[in-house]
């Protein structure tokens, strides 16, 4: 579901320092923490490769993918859903994420099944099998954070 991590060492060796004035690379990871729960791999990549080679790009990346992701019309369980289904419909590999964020968000089962639903309707059974297949991994990576969760508190 998640690609592998990157290097950050190997980046900063053979392609360079982080170097974006703007944020550090701990406050650009921070922000996709906070949505997702956790850094995923290509944009770990983005940010250490961008960040080095051209760091006023990813600002304005960055910038510009908070401006769409975080509209004053929607709240983020919204955006998420919308999201999660979009990528859902063009089978995109960036589906699971914003599932997880429309879970972190306040989306129910029901919601998130609504929204495979209607990526059915277009796309058919290959969405509805994919779309089910998501919602299963997202509930066992749920399952998993909690009882991690609760190992940690002992």
């Amino acid at each position: 579901m998640i690609p592998p991590r990157v290097s950050v060492d190997a980046v900063r060796e053979k392609i360079g320092t982080y170097a974006d004035k703007q944020q550090t690379a701990d406050q650009r990871y921070q922000i996709y923490k906070d949505l997702i729960g956790f850094l995923p791999p290509r944009i770990e990549a983005r940010i250490n490769v961008t960040g080095a080679l051209d760091p006023e790009l990813l600002d304005m990346q960055e910038r510009m993918r908070a401006r769409a992701m975080y509209p004053k019309c929607f709240d983020v369980k919204t955006s998420q859903l919308m999201l999660f289904g979009m990528l859902l419909m063009d089978m995109n590999d960036a589906a699971p994420l914003h599932g997880i964020a429309a879970r972190r968000a306040g989306a129910t089962w029901e919601e998130m099944q609504a929204v495979v639903s209607l990526a059915f309707l277009f796309r058919g059974l290959s969405a509805a099998n994919r779309g089910a297949e998501l919602l299963a991994n997202i509930a066992k990576r749920e399952v998993e954070d909690e009882a991690a969760a609760k190992t940690n508190r002992k």
